[in-house]
């Protein structure tokens, strides 16, 4: 199961993922890796961050570790990292998982607009975690403070800063894939998303649901951005039940 996370500043697949890899981890092997530019990853100098690249690295991850097929999960940026990945990739896709997703156009949301305009200081980063999470009590100011440092870490915001500048509208066309290609999968699909997102608009998962010919849709109520945070235990049992439902021999998805 490959992890793909979001591109909040200050994150790493560490600070997505930390509350459900040991009980995603209870039923198939989970790699959760920062994409380059992001968390822990190098920045080469020069380096040109588009769709393109980030897919040649997960599948070049991929090939490195020997993994023929994975289930992808992908969260915010990374849903339509995972999504582009399908469609570029499907033999190397066994189940999709789309939670908070991009890869379909939309408005440029406020929400959206602050992260990617983040500049660094403990006032903005707690000031986006409030945006981030419906469940105020999530919000700390530790959390916030460890977030904040993160994000000055040595390259962390001139990377951040050089993927996503203003305006930033055509950012979001840049994560999209075609609805043809959309419609084309034929993988299972599992789309989620909080009901009070307000980096993502909902209305990107309800599109997904009708566009993917085998999609299901789970919206949680009282929920944010971070739903594999606020609704952790719920999100581990219902990604682990919905990939293990495929067989290893799941057919190719060749088609819708």
């Amino acid at each position: 199961m490959l992890l793909i996370h979001g591109s909040g500043p200050g994150v790493s697949a560490w600070a997505n993922w930390r509350g459900v890899m040991p009980e995603l981890a209870r039923r198939a092997r989970v790699i959760a890796p920062d994409m380059v530019g992001f968390g822990y990853s190098e920045r080469p100098a020069g380096f040109v961050y588009t769709m393109d690249a980030w897919v040649r690295q997960a599948v070049g991850l991929l090939d490195a570790l020997g993994i023929a097929r994975a289930d992808l999960v992908g969260n915010s940026f990374g849903g339509g990292l995972a999504l582009a990945l399908a469609i570029r990739h499907p033999e190397r896709v066994r189940r999709l998982v789309l939670m908070g997703s991009a890869g379909v156009s939309f408005e440029l949301t406020p929400g959206l607009d602050a992260v990617w305009g983040y500049e660094p200081s403990v006032a903005a980063m707690r000031g986006l975690l409030d945006i981030f999470a419906y469940d105020r009590s999530l919000v700390t100011n530790e959390l916030a403070q460890l977030r904040y440092e993160a994000s000055i870490r040595p390259g962390f915001q001139e990377s951040f800063a050089a993927m996503f500048p203003a305006p930033r509208q055509r950012w979001v066309q840049a994560l999209a894939s075609d609805e043809q290609d959309i419609r084309g999968l034929a993988h299972e699909t599992l789309v989620i998303h909080g009901r009070e997102d307000q980096v993502l608009p909902l209305s990107n998962a309800y599109r997904l649901a009708e566009w993917i010919p085998r999609a299901q849709l789970h919206v949680y109520g009282r929920c944010g951005h971070w739903t594999q945070i606020e609704h952790a235990a719920r999100f581990a049992r219902l990604v682990g039940d919905f990939c293990a439902e495929a067989s290893d021999h799941e057919p190719l998805p060749l088609r819708a």
